[in-house]
């Protein structure tokens, strides 16, 4: 393992985030120490650090050890001028607005925001916007249009697989990109949001299931195939304790990569409510 070069990652990292040696260390539960011999190399971070670390710094387990990873197919779908998925939001944003309309700047993270339609709509209408996604393609054109709507996002690259949260939001969001979890991921991956999630606040997503009568996407990654999609009911099954503003089903059309075909795909609005302290929507 090059022990410089991952030091160098965390050190550029650190800076872009604008933390010192010292915060890093506080949310690590580290000495600063430490985080400065990672820096200059003398010394490596423990292999169980390493998803912890990356979820702070809002990158990669496989960035941090320098590792350059292939173009992903979504970074070539993304190569283009034009937007892949379009630019109108998801009509589950809508709904995530109306579970908690932004009269003040609630936090919002978007998982896997692809080409940042859905979080620069989000900023647009005055929440405090964290979105991310795995494609440097995608990001490149989520902080272009971010630009040209003249709004803050703040935009990093990470891999649901290693990133989980560290601090709090009051809307979780997640549109078409739950699906790529495998089974046994699945509950621990929606703990951890609803761990994160403050109260009174929403976890707003969907999830593509599967059915007998129709047929797999021909645009689907090998990634997806290899997950397998969810089953009805799966979802809104792990957040049972929670209050529904919104849980359907429903299959549609759809034309991504210049192909029809159907999906079936479960929505979910959930809001988490504590004690006698509720909103209403």
């Amino acid at each position: 393992m090059n022990h410089l070069r991952t030091g160098e990652v965390i050190n550029k990292r650190r800076k872009e985030l604008g933390l010192t040696q010292n915060q890093l260390a506080k949310a690590l539960g580290i000495s600063f120490q430490a985080v400065s011999k990672w820096e200059n190399g003398t010394a490596y971070p423990d292999i169980g650090m390493l998803p912890r670390l990356a979820a702070v710094l809002g990158t990669t387990a496989d960035a941090l050890l320098g590792c350059s990873s292939a173009m992903t197919e979504y970074d070539r779908r993304y190569r283009t001028d034009d937007y892949y998925w379009g630019l109108v939001p998801n009509s589950i944003c809508y709904e995530a607005m109306k579970a908690l309309p932004p009269v003040r700047p609630y936090r919002v993270l978007d998982i896997g925001c692809g080409e940042g339609k859905d979080a620069v709509f989000f900023a647009r209408c005055g929440y405090a916007v964290t979105a991310f996604d795995k494609s440097w393609e995608g990001l490149e054109k989520a902080k272009r249009l971010a630009e040209h709507n003249k709004v803050d996002v703040r935009f990093f690259k990470a891999d649901i697989f290693d990133y989980r949260p560290e601090t709090e939001y009051d809307i979780i969001f997640s549109s078409g990109v739950l699906h790529f979890l495998s089974a046994d991921m699945r509950e621990e991956f929606c703990k951890s949001l609803k761990a994160h999630t403050a109260d009174n606040g929403i976890n707003a997503m969907n999830v593509f299931v599967g059915k007998p009568f129709i047929s797999p996407a021909p645009d689907l990654t090998e990634e997806e195939e290899r997950a397998g999609l969810w089953h009805s009911g799966e979802l809104s099954g792990y957040y049972h304790d929670w209050f529904f503003h919104i849980c359907k089903e429903e299959i549609f059309d759809c034309s991504s990569g210049g192909t029809a075909h159907k999906h079936c795909m479960d929505t979910l609005v959930a809001q988490k409510r504590t004690g006698g302290n509720i909103t209403h929507a």
